[in-house]
Order: structure tokens, then C-alpha cells, then sequence
């Protein structure tokens, strides 16, 4: 009898696991069959044609949204909004506007609120809901004007939300929880903003082990961390404080969770 190599008794062993393997798969595959079961698979494998046309699919509005007013008519509410606001106090007025210097030439849109008292005035994405969302704006305070703005998000209505607002005169960025019309603040922290015109705003709610988190980043630098899930599942949109008028450009919503992987899920 001859005795096998190690290369050739490898082989044979590899021949009998796969044969082992497909053995098991066939039984299980007919057994389900046989019983009524319709057999799926967590992740299915997609075609080059069909990846390419899902991302397409989800940057269109599947799960990628991006505000640039740019095709919205000069001198009227960006289309796609609609605006509310947290007290009794006239409405605030939502224009899109052209500017010589918009991050995204040539339009951005105007905020301006005239309340005499400390009011939230929204400008909210229409029929869009987030639960854990990533969004940013850039975002510009007229010279010689009050510009406290920002983003809101969770919001159940104009009397329940999050909403991240920068002072830029202040130098403060801040994070309330808006609970019946009532202003709770969750945290603030001075900021350096950078010398440029127009600056940026990006606010994250994240979860980690049943652990709701929300962060908040100025011009690149994260300036508030913070924990809090009383708001879930919420609308979204651009925000006004008192008396300010606040220039924004370049809208950014994104859902940090999907039913629907981006990417095949590493091998574990």
C-alpha cells in the first residue's frame, strides 16, 4: 500500500469536507423544500448592473438627500419645505436667494425670523423621517445682524425636537431638546470658528448598546457629545433663533442605519 503525501492526503481531506459540506446542503435544502419552506439568504449577491443601479437609486432619494437650492425659483420658499414655528409669533420668512459667495453657486437660502421673544423657526424637509441621522450645512451670519441658526432633527412636531444652534457674535454652539414648546438645554461649549465666510455644522445621532449619542461638530471640530434619546424617529430641517437672519447652502441628510447595506458585511 502506498503511503500518501502530505500535499496528496491535504487534498483528499479538502475533496471530503467539500463533498461533506455539499452532502449537508443538499439535505437541508430538501428538507425545507419538502416541508413548505422557502429558503432566503441574509445578503444576496448583486449583478454589477444591479449594484450600479441601487447606488443609483439611493442617491436619487433612496437614502442620500442633498439640498443645494440651486434649481429652486429666486425670491420663494425652497420648494420640498415646509416651515413652522415653536411659539405664537409671526412666521419667519424661508427665501431662496442668489450670493456672490454660496458654497454651491449660485443660490442659498435665507432665514429671517422677527421674534420679540426666544422662538424656534423651522424650515423642515417634507415627508423625509430619520432616526439616526448624519447631516450637515454650511451656514453664514450676515454682518451686522443677530445669526443664531442651525439644524433640528427628531421632530415629532414644531413643539417637540432637537435642535444644534451656533452663535457665531457668541462664539457658542448649543444643543436642546424642545419638549412641549419648553426649551431644555443639554449642553453648550465656546467655539473657535475658522476666518472664512461661511462655516459648517454637522450633527450626528448615533446609538451604541442601547445608548442613544449626539454629536456636534463646527467648522471640523466636535464640540459637544452628548447622551439623550427621549425624541426618536423625526423629521429633520434647518432652524432660526429670535431675531436672526441666517444665510444656509449645501444640505446634507444622511440615515446612519439602512435596511439595506451599502457594502458587503465583513466575514464574522
Amino acid at each position: 500500500m502506498r503511503v500518501l503525501s502530505v500535499l496528496e492526503e491535504y487534498q483528499t481531506c479538502s475533496v471530503i469536507r467539500r463533498a461533506r459540506t455539499g452532502l449537508f446542503v443538499l439535505l437541508v435544502t430538501g428538507l425545507g423544500l419538502a416541508m413548505g419552506y422557502t429558503l432566503s439568504y441574509g445578503v444576496q449577491n448583486e449583478t454589477q448592473e444591479e449594484k450600479a443601479a441601487n447606488l443609483k437609486k439611493q442617491a436619487k432619494g433612496g437614502l442620500f438627500q442633498k439640498w443645494t437650492f440651486d434649481m429652486d425659483q429666486p425670491n420663494a420658499q425652497p420648494s420640498g419645505f415646509v416651515k413652522g414655528i415653536s411659539t405664537d409669533e409671526p412666521l419667519a420668512n424661508w427665501i431662496v436667494q442668489g450670493h456672490a459667495t454660496a458654497p454651491s453657486p449660485p443660490n442659498i437660502v435665507a432665514g429671517s425670523s422677527s421674534c420679540t421673544q426666544l422662538c424656534y423657526q423651522v424650515l423642515l424637509a417634507d415627508g423625509l423621517e430619520y432616526e439616526y441621522p448624519d447631516l450637515s450645512v454650511r451656514f453664514h451670519a450676515q454682518e451686522g445682524t443677530a445669526g443664531l441658526g442651525g439644524i433640528v432633527f427628531g421632530v415629532r412636531d414644531t413643539r417637540n425636537f432637537y435642535a444644534a444652534v451656533v452663535d457665531p457674535i457668541g462664539r457658542k454652539a448649543q444643543l436642546v431638546r424642545i419638549s412641549n414648546g419648553r426649551e431644555l438645554p443639554l449642553a453648550q461649549a465656546s467655539i473657535s470658528l475658522k476666518k472664512v465666510d461661511w462655516h459648517s455644522l454637522r450633527v450626528q445621532r448615533n446609538t451604541i448598546i442601547s445608548k442613544d449619542f449626539i454629536e456636534v461638530v463646527v467648522d471640523g471640530v466636535l464640540v459637544l457629545s452628548v447622551e439623550d434619546q427621549a425624541l426618536g424617529l423625526g423629521q429633520t430641517g434647518l432652524v432660526v433663533l429670535g431675531s436672526s437672519t441666517v444665510l444656509f447652502d449645501s444640505f446634507h441628510a444622511v440615515p446612519l442605519f439602512s435596511h439595506r447595506p451599502l457594502s458587503a458585511p465583513p466575514a464574522y
